[in-house]
């Protein structure tokens, strides 16, 4: 298990985050062997609870799902919240320091604060950078809850540390839309009742990862049938659970502060007409809408909501965002928002059994002054994934501040001025700023497009206020952008357009990644939080003020990877190992640019002292923004040197007919006649019972020699057929007895057929003659073992006789060609021009990846191959073998190249010499070998005339047969591996 970050200080008082550095600590000791299924915490947690920690993070599932699993930050969030809640055991948050960080109890205030009443209930925060999957985390923790609440109840237990009511609150309308985008899945296109496409949620799409497969059927019919939106809470009717998904402003009860309290008012004084109205009223008209009765509505229906949860006798609660929970008002003194005051309200009854799991990338309030701030962190953060360590890992973009260079430069003015009329004006350092940004965006747009034309990078412009964004709109059109590239998102465009005319702006906006325009998107701060896009690459923050919180929340805007493919994977690293080198990236493939702004100077100088940030400067303007990545694409006249592999989507069918059986030609039963058969029935063992301590014998019986109990002839001839059948297609069961459980009967289609000939020998060939076996109960010898044997074994050896295997339908195969992926990103200085491929260009590993290097030089020069291709994992996804591991779970993996000579098609793999006996290694020999097995009993005209073949190269072989000038050809002839008659090893290609 890859641990996040833990702080290591000198002292438990200094650390504002000593709960999640012990509690970190405490969960890695009992995670040890976690991925081989051998931790500690294996037998502290549920079976429920250890099954899913197998399907998250246990080796051989983590393998399957190659490219779909939880990162450290993620899993550690995770373990932390189960360790703290169903290990520890914790009912509050004091418990939880006492038993995970006591002496941290010790450190100034912590004793007093975590006793307060609101932390008189488990609560856990889960600090996590913008960007890192928080989402995925919370919907992990509702399934560890839901299937253990499920199992208890199953098995008739109460277990108050579980439950399926849940609350997701939101701290605004952007993330409330994500939330119920990531649940219900995103709104169909032109539905006009919302109607949600739930295959596009995140619990659809990654259920693979989420949920094990036993119990997924169950979680999905879950999630979809008990989501309630923000207006069907307490409406709406579940069946055994509740996900309720609102914002914070559903939970604000809505008091004002300058209320005069009764007790103050003197005697006789005239009353108050808003008091008086109040009391008579149980709502009153708002200011701004006047009597709009969905107003009305929706303020009365609040108060219901309020009371539908606080009735509830348990729920979990979710906070997205979760610093506003908090509004610092002076050092030391604190005032909680409403909705927090209404999440009191909500858990006062319910003790232990209201949870609260808050999620920020921020969670701490700056307090103090400009000059002396400071941040103060909630208490109760149990994991720190930080922006940092977010960086170091790779999950989020890299960060560069563009700053001017000029010597002698004046700093410049951020903030709007005012012409002599008071009119807001934009400064000139801000015109300098706008673009400086517009420049980076268009040399990103240029780069970019070359790579790929469907990336659309994007600039996000954050302003002051309301009054600035359309004077920065204006000025963006005037540097000659279109009215439609230029998108402008303030606070209040919902109120001003309305929900209807909303709808169209909010799904553009959310969709900025997959289209050209807007180039450009403007704001204040109602794109601060939830705007979770990918192609944000440029940020010009125009605001004045200087909280690190506003800093970092609109930095998060623009954090989210836009080149997740693992191709790109080298040249992001370098670019990590670059800036921590103090130098500039070699590419601006996920760099997020921000143009300087002097305020934040202390924050950029901090980063870049670790190593975190850099700085790009006028002097890179002639560098490329996608470093040395180009596109190998398809060469002219690629056809002669494409591979076409076959898929065998059905196999012929072999269909087993029978002709009709000559009943007189059956040999007939001679080694007895009809009545020494008369004298057998009725002779059996004779058993006597005997008292064991008299020793007298009573009671004598007789076991008949019958091999079957049957009632009559029919019965009979039945229960026979059944024998027949089944010791055609396996062997009889040692006791002798044929039961309808025990068999598939052979050729089961024409059991009545075979009722009828095994009538019709007993009436005229059993005995070489007539028989009644109707006539005095004569069909009783018929149950004696010798006829029965004879009877079994006559019509056993005349069906496989008759037996006719006839070929039916023919063979269906599929061809897909490698060059229906039309080109390949590669790194110029990592890969070689070749001209024997569909492609100019050939990539390889730019760490070890010498011998594939060797091997193309190789085949490029060699006359005795026709053509080859490097097989990309990613792109040529439908090449890949199913094999299955030592472990006994089916695993996937491609072959290196693909090659072709005058005689045969080729599969190589490459592997450094010590890797060849790995037990992995060699069952992927037997998958590929099975594979080319099936391939090559196809007609030569579905296989290109020639035979398939899988060869494995060690790297010593390679460079011996090459300094020998050998042919490569010949090599590969020598080398390949022939088939191994194992059905267990069978691979497929898929």
């Amino acid at each position: 298990m890859s641990p996040t970050r833990t702080r290591a200080t000198a002292s438990t008082e200094a650390d504002p985050l000593a709960l999640s550095t012990a509690l970190t600590l405490k969960t890695q000791a009992l995670c040890v062997g976690l991925e081989s299924g051998a931790a500690d915490l294996f037998e502290l947690v549920t079976p429920t609870t250890a099954e899913l920690l197998h399907w998250w993070f246990g080796e051989d599932m983590t393998a399957t799902r190659s490219g779909l699993n939880f990162h450290a930050g993620q899993q550690q969030a995770i373990l932390n919240t189960i360790v703290g809640h169903e290990v520890l055991g914790a009912t509050s948050l004091r418990e939880l320091y006492e038993r995970a960080a006591p002496q941290a109890l010790l450190a100034g205030t912590r004793l007093a604060e975590v006793s307060q009443d609101k932390h008189a209930h488990p609560k856990y925060c889960l600090k996590m950078a913008t960007g890192t999957g928080k989402t995925w985390v919370l919907q992990a923790l509702m399934i560890w809850q839901l299937l253990n609440k499920n199992a208890a109840l199953a098995e008739g237990r109460d277990d108050p540390r579980f439950t399926r009511q849940f609350m997701v609150v939101a701290p605004g309308l952007i993330v409330y839309e994500r939330l119920l985008d990531a649940f219900c899945g995103k709104l169909v296109a032109g539905s006009a009742s919302g109607a949600r496409d739930f295959s596009s949620s995140d619990m659809a799409r990654y259920a693979e990862l989420f949920i094990p497969e036993g119990q997924r059927e169950a979680v999905l019919a879950f999630v979809r049938g008990n989501v309630c939106s923000k207006t069907e809470i307490g409406l709406k009717a579940t069946g055994n659970g509740m996900i309720a998904i609102t914002n914070w402003h559903l939970l604000a009860e809505g008091e004002t502060e300058d209320e005069t309290p009764e007790d103050v008012l003197a005697p006789g004084a005239p009353a108050d007409p808003q008091r008086v109205a109040q009391a008579v009223l149980p709502l009153t008209p708002g200011r701004a809408t006047g009597n709009a009765l969905d107003v009305l509505d929706r303020r009365y229906a609040r108060g219901n909501v309020l009371e539908f949860l606080a009735g509830l006798p348990e729920l979990m609660v979710f906070n997205d965002e979760a610093h506003h929970i908090h509004e610092f008002k002076r050092e030391g003194e604190t005032t909680e928002v409403e909705w927090q005051k209404s999440l009191s309200r909500i858990a006062e009854p319910k003790g232990r059994r209201f949870v609260q799991v808050d999620f920020s990338a921020t969670p701490y309030n700056d307090v103090g002054t400009p000059k002396n701030r400071r941040k103060v962190y909630f208490p109760h953060i149990v994991t720190d994934f930080d922006l940092k360590s977010a960086m170091r890992a790779g999950l989020v973009k890299s960060l560069v501040l563009d700053r001017r260079s000029e010597v002698g430069a004046l700093p410049l003015e951020f903030k709007a001025e005012r012409d002599q009329e008071g009119n807001p004006i934009l400064s000139a350092g801000q015109r300098v700023m706008l673009r400086a940004g517009l420049h980076k965006l268009r040399k990103l747009e240029t780069d970019f497009a070359r790579l790929d034309p469907a990336r659309h990078p994007k600039m996000l412009v954050v302003c002051e206020d309301t009054t600035v964004s359309p004077l920065v709109a204006q000025f963006l059109r005037d540097e000659g952008l279109a009215e439609d590239e230029v998108m402008t998102i303030d606070s209040g465009k919902k109120a001003e357009l309305g929900e209807k005319d909303w709808a169209p702006v909010r799904e553009r906006l959310f969709n900025v990644d997959r289209h050209a325009t807007p180039r450009v998107i403007v704001s204040v701060l109602m794109l601060r939080e939830g705007f979770d896009v990918n192609h944000i690459c440029v940020i010009v923050p125009l605001r004045s003020s200087q909280a690190q919180i506003l800093l970092e929340q609109t930095i998060g805007r623009g954090l989210r990877l836009m080149w997740r493919d693992p191709e790109y994977g080298d040249i992001k690293r370098e670019n990590r190992e670059r800036i921590n080198a103090g130098q500039e990236p070699a590419s601006l493939i996920d760099i997020l640019s921000i143009v300087e702004h002097p305020a934040f100077n202390s924050w950029y100088a901090e980063l870049m002292e670790e190593g975190l940030a850099s700085v790009s400067t006028e002097a890179g303007d002639g560098q490329s923004g996608t470093g040395d990545v180009i596109a190998a694409e398809l060469r002219e006249g690629y056809e002669a040197f494409d591979f076409a592999i076959p898929f065998i989507l059905r196999e012929a069918e072999e269909v087993l007919e029978h002709a009709p059986l000559d009943v007189a030609a059956l040999p007939p039963f001679t080694a007895m006649g009809l009545g020494q058969l008369k004298e057998l029935l009725g002779k059996g063992d004779q058993f006597i019972s005997q008292d064991l301590q008299s020793s007298t014998l009573f009671g004598g019986y007789r076991v008949d020699g019958a091999v079957m109990n049957v009632g009559g002839y029919n019965d009979f001839l039945g229960r026979l057929t059944r024998r027949i059948a089944q010791a055609l297609s396996q062997p009889l069961p040692r006791h002798n007895k044929v039961a309808n459980h025990l068999a598939t009967p052979y050729q089961q289609v024409h059991t009545a057929e075979l009722t009828g000939w095994l009538d019709e020998y007993v009436w005229h060939r059993l005995f070489g003659g007539a028989f009644n076996p109707l006539a005095d109960e004569n069909w009783r010898l018929l149950l004696l073992q010798p006829v029965v044997d004879h009877i079994t074994k006559v019509f056993g050896v005349a069906l496989l006789e008759a037996g006719q295997a006839q070929t039916v339908g023919a063979t269906e195969v599929r061809h897909r060609r490698l060059s229906e992926v039309p080109k390949l990103m590669v790194r110029e200085g990592s890969s070689i021009e070749v001209g024997k491929c569909i492609y100019t260009r050939l990539p390889y590993p730019a760490r070890n990846g010498g011998l594939e290097k060797r091997f193309i030089h190789w085949a490029q020069a060699d006359a005795s191959v026709q053509a080859f291709c490097k097989i990309s994992e990613t792109r040529h996804a439908f090449m890949r073998l199913r094999y299955v591991k030592e472990d006994g779970l089916a695993a996937f993996y491609s072959p290196d190249f693909l090659l072709r000579t005058t005689e045969a098609i080729y599969l190589v793999e490459t592997k450094a010499q010590e890797q060849l006996l790995h037990p992995n290694v060699k069952r992927k020999c037997r998958a590929a070998i099975a594979w080319c097995d099936r391939i090559n009993t196809l007609a030569p005209v579905e296989r290109d005339g020639r035979d398939w073949h899988y060869v494995l190269l060690g790297e010593e072989t390679v460079v011996e047969w090459q300094e020998r000038h050998a042919p490569l050809a010949q090599l590969l002839n020598f080398a390949r591996l022939r088939p191994v008659a194992q059905a267990s090893m069978q691979g497929s290609l898929i």
